[in-house]
């Protein structure tokens, strides 16, 4: 059972998808407001938000913006469902930290489909519990903890995912579609585009460090794999 919090301000939908996410097993709290859903979020403390862009107060960019800079809310996962479909609201939604991105009108089914692709990736064991060390980058898989010149770095549940795919295969080119599969974890619309915008996220984080990660034009990308690749 996960605790996810519905964040939409169309009554029936939000109660639609509560009645739905109770009929599977978990925990689900309705917020149709910005403000109510980071205070709400504070105290639920949800593995999941599905969070509404269009919301009476404050926007969903805005509250994704205030989720993702709160250390307490770095393990959260957040499903974006909007009417704003463009590219350019897409890409906006993943720079700012989203885990996905549907758009309305949807399927419930699909929508749960999501949501069970993100709770399993939440709950994935790590390989190892050892430490991966690539240059200044240290990861403690058992711990969640990301470092870079022993200063924290916080990463989203899916950023953390694709840092540790990259560490693990150092000099081994991965395409944006093999990415795809690996870090999202399910076969759907998701554009390739999708995996640029969490790359330039994951770059922008670990600072210089960043630099480790090669761009394979019209392919994907690789970690440098310096001498003797990832020490374990």
């Amino acid at each position: 059972m996960a605790r996810i919090l519905v964040v939409e301000d169309e009554k029936d939908l939000a109660d639609l998808l509560v009645y739905n996410l109770r009929q599977t097993g978990h925990q689900s709290e309705i917020s149709s407001t910005g403000a109510g859903a980071l205070a709400k979020a504070s105290t639920f403390k949800p593995d999941v938000v599905l969070l509404d862009l269009m919301l009476p107060d404050i926007s969903g960019l805005e509250v994704i913006r205030m989720l993702r800079s709160s250390p307490q809310q770095n393990r959260t996962a957040v499903m974006m469902l909007t009417a704003k479909g463009a590219e350019s609201d897409r890409v906006q939604g993943f720079e700012l930290g989203a885990d996905d991105y549907v758009v309305k009108p949807f399927s419930v089914r699909e929508v749960l489909l999501r949501v069970e692709a993100i709770l399993r990736r939440l709950l994935e064991s790590p390989k190892g519990d050892a430490p991966l060390v690539a240059g200044e980058i240290r990861v403690d898989p058992g711990r969640h903890e990301v470092t870079v010149k022993g200063s924290s770095v916080f990463l989203t549940p899916l950023e953390f995912r694709l840092l540790m795919i990259l560490l693990e295969r150092p000099g081994r080119i991965q395409t944006r579609e093999a990415l795809l599969a690996d870090v999202w974890g399910i076969q759907a619309e998701i554009e390739t585009r999708t995996v640029d915008t969490h790359i330039k996220r994951l770059r922008h984080k670990l600072g210089s460090a960043g630099e480790l990660i090669e761009t394979i034009r019209g392919v994907g990308y690789r970690l440098m794999d310096l001498s003797a690749g990832v020490k374990r």
